[in-house]
Parts: C-alpha cells; structure tokens; sequence
C-alpha cells in the first residue's frame, strides 16, 4: 500500500507563486514513478507532469517554463513549483504514484496511476 499526502495549497495573486508538496508513505512506498494532476473547477482531471524512478521530471507542454517538478527522495516527498500563477491555474491539485513510467509521456495516462492523494486546493484570484 502507499499513502500520498499533498499540502500547499493556498490562495494566491495573479503572478504569484507556490509550492505543493506531496508526501509518500507506506510499505510500498519505495519504486513508484509519481505524477501531478489538477482539476478545474468543471472540467475533467488533467496532467501536470510526473518525475520518474531516474528522477527525470517532466512537465505538460502548455506549463513547461512556469510548473516544475523536483523530489527529496530521502524525505520521500516530490514537489510542484507553480510560478506566474494564472487565474486558469485554479484548481485541484492532486498527486499519484504509479508502477508503469516508460515512454517520454507516461504521466499523462491517468488510468495508470494505482494511487491518489486526496488533493490540495490551489486559487489564483485578485
């Protein structure tokens, strides 16, 4: 079993930044690729980025120079930097772990992913 936790969510200005983090536990906590999705108000879940097994992060196209992904992996906690927050930005942030990672897009199949976190809120308003 895993545990994911996320946290850092919060509310922000256009512009601003923030950090999420997502915090892994449990007795299969160890070789999991963990990806990012968000959801926005609405619409369906969608993917963020993911950081491999390697530790090779990658990000969706569209959020690639704003949104980055890093690990501590003696903490055992990835993280999502978000920069140049847009109001669009607005959603629920949420933190998976899955066995399967290959192929340079492998963090956007969502199905793929055995485990969630609950998710963290995030909203970009004046």
């Amino acid at each position: 079993q895993v545990q994911l936790a996320e946290s850092g969510g919060d509310s922000v200005q256009p512009g601003g930044s923030l950090r999420l983090s997502c915090m892994i536990s449990g007795s299969e906590s160890s070789g999991f690729c963990i990806g990012w999705a968000r959801q926005r108000p609405g619409e369906g879940r969608e993917a963020v980025g993911g950081i491999d097994r390697r530790g090779t992060a990658s990000v969706a196209g569209s959020l690639q120079g704003r949104f980055t992904i890093s690990q501590d992996r003696a903490k055992k906690i990835v993280y999502l930097q978000m920069s140049s927050l847009r109001p669009e930005d607005t959603a629920i942030y949420s933190c998976a772990a899955s066995h399967v990672c290959s192929g340079p897009t492998w963090y956007t199949v969502l199905r793929g992913y055995q485990y969630w976190g609950q998710g963290t809120q995030v909203t970009v308003s004046s």
